[in-house]
């Protein structure tokens, strides 16, 4: 029975390997939205994969085999394959922001003290020349 890995609903972008036989797959996937998702194959690629597919499904049929279908047309690639996902925004998004070093701080305290009145203003020009 195959495995659905993969399901792209929007568009899929298609490269072929530059010095090796192989190809991505890089889109959005349906099973998590919002991360951007790469498939490397190391089979060699089909003559016919256009450079970009629509609603793509990618799916293991057996061992060392894989399936893309898109739309009416489908592919069998035999070779290996690597998923990954991008997890970055969802990392940086749990984290809590770094706090702002304390010469920061006081630098723009001052500057904002100095805008405040007149004086401030002609010292922050003068400084500025």
């Amino acid at each position: 029975m195959p495995e659905l890995l993969a399901t792209f609903p929007g568009p899929v972008a298609c490269r072929l390997g530059d010095a090796l036989p192989g190809f991505t797959l890089s889109g959005e996937t349906a099973e998590r939205p919002g991360e951007p998702t790469t498939l490397t194959f190391t089979g060699a690629a089909p003559a016919d994969l256009p450079e970009t597919l629509a609603a793509a499904r990618v799916e293991r049929a057996a061992a060392g085999e894989y399936r893309i279908a898109a739309g009416t047309r489908s592919w069998t690639i035999a070779g290996g394959l690597e998923l990954h996902r991008e997890i970055a925004p969802g990392f940086y998004r749990a984290l809590p922001p770094r706090p702002m070093p304390w010469a920061r701080r006081l630098s723009l305290r001052v500057m904002l003290a100095l805008a405040a009145s007149r004086v401030g203003l002609v010292v922050l020009r003068r400084l500025r020349r």
